[in-house]
């Protein structure tokens, strides 16, 4: 009988990265799609670096700027009392890091797509930006929207290298599903690594599946 608790973890770690990074990537997403600022390259290569990036060179430097010996650790810890390397909650921010990407880049091509008439139709109608945001780009961008969600609870739940750093593979507090498939190939116990990546791969498989079906729905459905 296998562990159950890093499938659990993992599970719960993909829902709260990918909730923090809807409401986080949201925002950044839509300032992209229409800032004329002129670091914007540089800012869209910083949120497209974890897709390049290995993940050991990330989780380096998470551990690092995490340690309780350097500033950005050390001030969370003093402010609010959370230490951040070897525990779930600095698994959190290291993984809505690593998966900004997956959530950003959806939707702002989705927002890039849309024509600007569609914008200024609504301000020409009263709206502020924020419901223009909320009420009319929003509802015209279901399909990004549903796959910066998907690929980012799907890319959490495979995070291998940011996690083992940054958490430090932790029974029952860090050990995502990913490094216990690892420990039990390590410990040559095959039949139990072998259930907890096709459970992952059922899950990731399962999840893309209805994506795909719905956007093909939906884009069915705008075509009538």
């Amino acid at each position: 009988m296998i562990d159950l608790r890093p499938l659990v973890l993992s599970l719960e770690l993909a829902f709260i990265t990918a909730l923090l990074l809807f409401i986080i990537g949201i925002p950044l997403a839509y300032w992209l799609s229409g800032s004329d600022f002129k670091l914007k390259p540089v800012i869209s290569a910083i949120v497209s670096m974890p897709l390049v990036l290995p993940p050991t060179v990330l989780g380096f430097y998470l551990l690092v700027a995490f340690s309780p010996l350097h500033f950005p650790g050390n001030l969370i810890n003093e402010l609010f009392n959370i230490r951040l390397v070897f525990s779930f909650e600095g698994l959190i921010i290291a993984s809505v890091i690593y998966s900004l990407p997956f959530m950003v880049n959806p939707i702002q091509s989705g927002l890039e797509s849309l024509p600007p008439t569609l914008k200024e139709a609504s301000y020409t109608l009263g709206k502020s930006k924020f419901q223009t945001l909320i009420k009319i780009l929003l509802p015209n961008i279901k399909p990004s929207l549903l796959t910066g969600i998907v690929l980012s609870f799907a890319h959490t739940i495979g995070e291998f290298g940011v996690v083992l750093m940054i958490g430090g593979n932790i029974p029952g507090k860090t050990r995502v599903a990913s490094l216990a498939i690892y420990d039990e190939v390590e410990s040559l116990n095959y039949h139990n690594a072998n259930i907890y990546a096709l459970i992952l791969f059922a899950i990731t498989f399962t999840i893309l599946l209805i994506v795909y079906i719905l956007n093909g729905r939906y884009l069915k459905l705008t075509k009538i």
